[in-house]
């Protein structure tokens, strides 16, 4: 019986047990309640003690990953006149960071590592580290942990967490650093409103829109789905990023080659003319020569299976711009 007991897998954290709780449950649903036997009772008791011990180690080795990375304010007063960190301290940090990351998938790992101050070193010293692989690394991290996260998201804006990422989205010189700050700042603003504010505030849209213009390829791509989804989620935005001159933009990079990234720049301009007049009308602007653009789009689509939804918002566009800007002419002429 003892044999069979230590054949059995425990949960590894407090997620596990509330799957173990939600299949007994459904298991329950088929069969007629019992009295827990001794040797399950037993088995949970063990259970749950394994959880504690596992969670306790798991914090443990996220403390040892911040000594590691704390040690950075010491080594740096005490290598003067050095302007680069030795390979060696290097490697040791990004495998720390590396591993707070992977811990940190689970949730309250997420919310320890704020607890222990983790974030706070992330972002006061190395979102503006000289390495630019820890700089991603630290990007990284935080999106680990504010993603679903809103107790933590409001932690991170409170300390000025976004600004930075904006800055590094925008502007730093290593494409890794950009798409990750850039992976950051939306687990920061999507469906929260706080972040949302501070994304406005700090002229987010305008990041965006650089990002969309860049030669990165990922950093194109994911620029304009944020963009699409923060339209989509948050539709009462959208006379404000028409004020920016958002349309006349989207356009001149729908005339780029075409790039995969386009499917969201068409959603995104579809978000634009439906109850917005002011982007409808950006839209119908004849200098823009948006209708021939889309028409051409069409053509060159049609047929291919993995761009039809690329297809679909051209189609979708060109019927709300122009066949209803055909049905009011026509009205005006009678």
């Amino acid at each position: 019986m003892a044999e069979g007991r230590e054949n059995r897998r425990y949960p590894q954290n407090l997620q596990g047990v509330l799957q173990l709780a939600v299949d007994a449950g459904s298991a329950s649903d088929a069969a007629p309640l019992e009295p827990m036997s001794e040797e399950r009772k037993e088995w949970l008791r063990e259970a749950l003690s394994e959880v504690c011990k596992g969670q306790m180690d798991e914090v443990e080795q996220m403390k040892q990953c911040l000594a590691v990375l704390c040690k950075e304010r010491v080594s740096e007063q005490e290598k003067e006149g050095e302007e680069e960190m030795d390979e060696e301290e290097e490697d040791e940090r990004e495998s720390a960071f590396e591993a707070l990351s992977e811990l940190c998938e689970n949730l309250d790992n997420a919310r320890d590592l704020m607890v222990l101050g983790g974030l706070d070193l992330c972002v006061s010293q190395y979102l503006c580290h000289t390495q630019s692989g820890l700089r991603w690394r630290a990007a990284q991290l935080i999106a680990s942990c504010a993603q679903n996260m809103p107790q933590v998201q409001i932690h991170l804006l409170s300390i000025g967490t976004l600004p930075k990422l904006l800055q590094l989205t925008d502007s730093d010189l290593n494409p890794t650093v950009r798409v990750k700050a850039l992976y950051a700042v939306s687990c920061l603003v999507r469906e929260q409103e706080a972040g949302l504010q501070a994304f406005l505030s700090h002229d987010g849209f305008s990041v965006l829109m650089r990002g969309m213009q860049s030669d990165n390829e990922k950093l194109r791509t994911k620029s304009a789905f944020l963009l699409l989804n923060l339209l989509t989620v948050y539709p009462s935005h959208k006379d404000t990023v028409v004020s920016m001159g958002m349309v006349q933009q989207l356009v001149s990079v729908l005339r780029t080659p075409r790039s995969p990234f386009h499917e969201h720049v068409l959603g995104a301009l579809c978000c634009l003319v439906e109850d917005c007049p002011q982007g409808l009308g950006d839209c119908r602007n004849p200098s823009l020569c948006l209708e021939d653009l889309l028409t051409q789009r069409s053509r060159e689509l049609q047929g291919k299976e993995e761009s039809q939804e690329e297809l679909d918002f051209c189609e979708r566009l060109r019927a709300v711009c122009f066949h209803g800007q055909q049905n009011d002419d026509n009205a005006m002429d009678r």
